[in-house]
């Protein structure tokens, strides 16, 4: 079983060295349980030199049978483990850079309290959906006009305010009007590379009043980032006006060092999901820790628009 553990993680890593990393083995007991193994087929599965390494007819076909095999014995493992109701081990969590700093990082004193041997194993993406199936759980934050096949639970929602420093403000003036941004600066999160995501350069402003009509405003972004923190630290140095969560931004409108601009209109706002890889044999700490954050995401985030 470890053999054919060591050949599908070589296989998935693309390497002898880094399935070692990433086993913490040492190249040497990768490539021999990898040679066990062929002996014991008698076939060759890999096809390596020094340059190249690929996987011979034979050892496709293996791989193919041999990823079901290994998903029973993990699912039955999670099963015992599940009946058990020991609450121990690793959670692999990937989270968005903002969710994981301002939202999980809190989080780990509190948990730590209530389940202190299970460890945590946090990694950041800002475009986590493609690599759901990889981790325990997943969170992210979305577009309201996301559209992804998912497993997921939404913890809540946080509104997107137009925001700008004082400073800027005071050299470029307050807008009054949606029409007024086109000749103002942007600083603007890089959705279009996200996938599931449509959003071009085009903003749409709906008002909260009655009788009067969404504004669609194209404006020309001197920033782009994949990174909130990068927006936000460039508001505030006076760069311009940037769309922010206000999950993202309360504690600078309170103390004044940003101000929402426009805040008679709205814009889609963000959804905040804990994904999950599979909805079978799901383990107990992962059901713990989703219930966990669930309670947490009850007070950060609201769950209806203001």
């Amino acid at each position: 079983l470890l053999s054919m553990q060591v050949f599908e993680k070589v296989v998935a890593e693309g390497g002898f060295a880094a399935a070692a990393r990433t086993l913490d083995m040492s190249p040497a007991v990768v490539s021999r349980l990898v040679g066990d193994l062929e002996d014991h087929l008698d076939t060759r599965l890999i096809q390596r030199t020094t340059r190249k390494f690929a996987l011979t007819e034979s050892g496709n076909v293996y791989l193919q049978k041999l990823k079901g095999i290994l998903q029973e014995v993990s699912d039955a493992a999670v099963a015992a483990q599940n009946c058990s109701g020991v609450m121990t081990g690793s959670l692999h969590i990937l989270a968005t850079p903002l969710l994981a700093s301002l939202f999980l990082a809190p989080l780990v004193t509190a948990w730590r309290t209530h389940y202190p041997q299970v460890t945590l194993d946090v990694s950041v993406d800002p475009f986590p959906y493609t690599r759901v199936e990889e981790f325990d759980l997943t969170l992210m934050l979305v577009e309201e006009n996301f559209n992804a096949d998912i497993v997921a639970r939404v913890l809540g929602r946080s509104e997107r305010l137009l925001c700008a420093a004082p400073s800027y403000l005071l050299m470029a003036g307050t807008p009054q009007h949606p029409s007024d941004l086109r000749h103002h600066v942007d600083l603007r999160f890089s959705w279009h590379l996200a996938p599931g995501h449509t959003n071009g350069h085009s903003i749409r402003f709906s008002p909260l009043t009655e009788n009067t009509d969404p504004v669609v405003v194209e404006m020309n972004a001197v920033l782009h980032s994949i990174s909130m923190d990068v927006l936000l630290r460039a508001t505030l140095s006076g760069a311009g006006l940037s769309l922010l969560a206000e999950y993202l931004v309360r504690p600078y409108l309170r103390e004044g060092s940003l101000v929402h601009v426009l805040p008679q209109w709205t814009v889609d706002g963000l959804i905040i999901y804990a994904a999950l890889p599979t909805r079978k044999f799901v383990p107990t700490r992962v059901i713990a820790m989703l219930e966990f954050i669930t309670q947490a995401a009850m007070e950060a985030f609201p769950t209806t628009r203001h």
